[in-house]
């Protein structure tokens, strides 16, 4: 089996952040967002797992090079974003090999059994029940078995979105169908969707079924990424003890981090080589290297290096930015 990891988007709805870091190297639960994905995809020992990678790709290439130097991960560069089934379509080369592929999408967090997934004998969507489902990709479904797919409907066949997972034993007849997707310009939305090449391959007789998935965490913007936070950190015990402060479970704090004099928690996630000095801390994110000091911070994301001083609320503070009143 190989992977595919699509992770070539700017996320425009997560500015501060994304003007110096892309989507997947945010922080989120103890760790960036690929390094979420990753860890749950090498569980499954593929042969190679393809990165697709864009917007400040170095970067991101940087990254896993750096904490996964072992693993089997190759680079297909995508340079102009153009959908999710152009993405796809520019790892052929590489990923057309007759193996199964798993596809999951780079900028959401699944929680699943994911060898459950890959056992299945047939294609596999992963799909999730939601309240408004014309904002995703929506399946329709019959006797066990998806007989439509369709992006962003204005009227929906159904409430089940598709969640960006994706398993697909046919792979060489996905490549089949996203080359003449794309050889057709067949758009939608002003990009090629891979919902598209899906229905291709239903046309064409291929069986797909869905796959129940309980736990997806969307990281799209400042209120979602604090949301999949509290999720992941949902059910964490035994913080560690710092003298001098107080923790209140769930947290995740980077053992490499400077806490004095402070209440921290819950729902906080603090990286390596933060400060934090006479301050409380809740419901937050607060990534590598920035300072916190003298602060009450309720609902707020603080950018790598960034220097925090003073008495404030809910911040979104991007990357080296200072705040100070005084």
């Amino acid at each position: 089996m190989k992977a595919v990891v699509p992770a070539a988007g700017i996320g425009k709805r997560l500015r501060p952040h994304t003007y110096t870091l892309p989507k997947a190297l945010l922080y989120v639960a103890g760790k960036p967002i690929i390094s979420h994905i990753l860890d749950d995809v090498l569980a499954l020992d593929p042969t190679s797992v393809i990165l697709i990678i864009g917007y400040k790709a170095e970067l991101v290439k940087s990254y896993v090079q750096e904490h996964y130097p072992k693993a089997p991960v190759e680079f297909v560069f995508q340079e102009e974003r153009r959908g999710i089934g152009h993405a796809i379509h520019l790892t052929e080369a590489v990923a057309s090999t007759g193996e199964p592929l798993l596809i999951i999408l780079g900028d959401t967090i699944i929680k699943a059994d994911l060898r459950a997934v890959i056992d299945v004998d047939c294609n596999v969507l992963g799909v999730k029940s939601v309240e408004d489902p014309r904002r995703f990709g929506v399946c329709e479904i019959d006797h066990g078995r998806i007989t439509r797919v369709v992006e962003k409907p204005k009227d929906p066949p159904s409430n089940l979105a598709l969640v960006g997972l994706y398993y697909l034993p046919d792979s060489p007849l996905l490549f089949e169908c996203l080359k003449k997707q794309i050889e057709g310009d067949i758009q939608k939305l002003g990009e090629y969707q891979v919902t598209d090449a899906l229905q291709m391959m239903i046309d064409r007789g291929a069986e797909f079924r869905p796959f129940s998935i309980e736990e997806w965490f969307d990281c799209g913007k400042k209120e979602a990424l604090l949301e999949t936070n509290r999720s992941l950190l949902e059910g964490r015990k035994d913080p560690p003890i710092i003298e001098g402060s107080i923790i209140l479970p769930p947290v995740s704090l980077s053992p490499n981090a400077e806490i004095e004099n402070s209440i921290i928690g819950p729902y906080v996630s603090i990286a390596s080589h933060v400060v934090v000095r006479n301050s409380i801390i809740r419901d937050s994110v607060i990534d590598e290297g920035a300072a916190v000091k003298e602060c009450l911070l309720d609902g707020s994301i603080v950018g790598s290096k960034a220097v925090i001083v003073g008495a404030f609320q809910s911040l979104n503070v991007g990357d080296s930015c200072e705040v100070n009143p005084k």
